[in-house]
């Protein structure tokens, strides 16, 4: 994940940690009438909870109880769920009100939630199987507790497919990030994850990080050019940027706001950069002349815009140079060739155009890296 510039979580709390927490939210939720105990087990009260189902929109007559697991009949509602569980042999216990036992699944994370962030926070994440029941119950809970608890945006991600099938352990298709990262660099990775909006499904192929890797290249190796051309000329002319160049910038910034805006449309934004990078790419290929000054103040400017994007994305590289050879590397590497073999091939390239020998040109271009049958068992497994 630090590979991936995420950000480390300020608390990683651990339940067992945690019982007297959850225990006083338990008193609560009883006190306030939302929950019974039976035997040792403490129940939540879903018939006492009106605005159950809320989040996930389903009414309690839409779950058939017992078609996974077999009702508790001492139960007063089949959906009602266990906030607190008896002991039983061979598992861990805690002491409680209600003798021995331990904290059912979906209190724990009511509780630590409320401990570290209050009753009331901004946002929630998880995936999309996690909607229902997991966080229904947790909205349950925390409410039934404190009756001003809220949670102002659910964020569920959709799931990870892989070359169009579910990514499982059982299909044999399921690939780690360690794994990935050892053909591709970190950030390729997460920019193809940012390609696609965070809730919906995701379909891992080799081809689109393979696009993914290339056009993160073409960034940092535009922004690498625009970076060396103006620190050549850091002179300045002062006055307002040319009219075509302020409008690109305005339009970026624009884009860039209104779709992370849009819940977080982060490929809207990507896509937000091409114009600037197309356009920076024509002003690094201009001829120098007159307006040279204008021309250095303008890729300074588009620069320091995309890094902005780039920053808040996550994709920004503490070197420019530094992640173009990674990203040179980990290609070699994918290809089983070293950049010895091929300079040699761009060598006989040029030396069959120069011949005007174009058929062998075209060959040689052509020419896989390596056979096939070579390629080495990451890679092949990978398709």
């Amino acid at each position: 994940m630090a590979h991936l510039q995420c950000l480390p979580p300020s608390v990683e709390p651990r339940v067992s940690d945690h019982i007297d927490q959850i225990v006083t939210m338990i008193k609560q939720i009883i006190d306030n009438g939302c929950a019974y105990v039976v035997s040792g087990d403490v129940y939540f009260s879903v018939d006492n909870f009106p605005e159950y189902g809320k989040l996930s929109g389903r009414k309690l007559d839409d779950n058939r109880a017992g078609e996974r697991v077999a009702v508790d009949e001492r139960k007063k509602n089949p959906a009602d769920f266990a906030l607190w569980k008896a002991a039983k042999d061979g598992e861990p216990w805690w002491d409680s009100p209600w003798g021995p036992g331990r904290p059912g699944w979906h209190i724990e994370c009511s509780a630590m939630s409320a401990q570290y962030l209050g009753n009331s926070f901004d946002i929630h994440g998880g995936g999309e199987d996690l909607i229902f029941p997991h966080h229904e119950n947790e909205i349950a809970q925390s409410r039934a507790a404190c009756c001003d608890s809220s949670i102002n945006y659910w964020v569920h991600n959709g799931f990870v497919n892989v070359n169009g099938q579910k990514m499982s352990k059982s299909l044999g298709n399921f690939i780690t990030i360690r794994k990935v990262i050892e053909l591709y660099h970190p950030l390729a990775l997460r920019m193809f994850l940012l390609g696609t909006h965070y809730r919906s499904p995701i379909n891992y192929t080799v081809e689109q990080l393979n696009v993914a890797s290339d056009r993160l290249y073409y960034t940092y190796q535009t922004l690498r050019d625009c970076e060396e051309s103006t620190q050549q000329d850091e002179s300045s002319s002062g006055g307002s940027l040319p009219f075509t160049t302020t409008h690109c910038i305005e339009k970026l910034h624009e884009d860039f706001e209104a779709s992370m805006s849009d819940d977080l449309h982060t490929s809207v934004a990507l896509a937000a950069i091409s114009e600037p990078l197309k356009v920076m790419n024509d002003l690094l290929h201009t001829r120098k002349g007159k307006k040279q000054e204008k021309r250095l103040e303008s890729l300074a400017a588009l620069e320091g815009k995309v890094r902005m994007v780039l920053s808040v994305l996550g994709l920004m590289p503490s070197s420019y140079h530094e992640a173009l050879q990674q990203l040179r590397g980990k290609a070699l590497r994918r290809a089983c060739v070293t950049e010895e073999q091929v300079v040699h091939k761009i060598e006989e390239r040029t030396a069959a155009r120069k011949a005007k020998q174009f058929g062998r040109s075209d060959e040689i271009r052509d020419e896989p890296s390596v056979p096939a049958s070579e390629q080495p068992v990451a890679a092949k497994s990978s398709t």
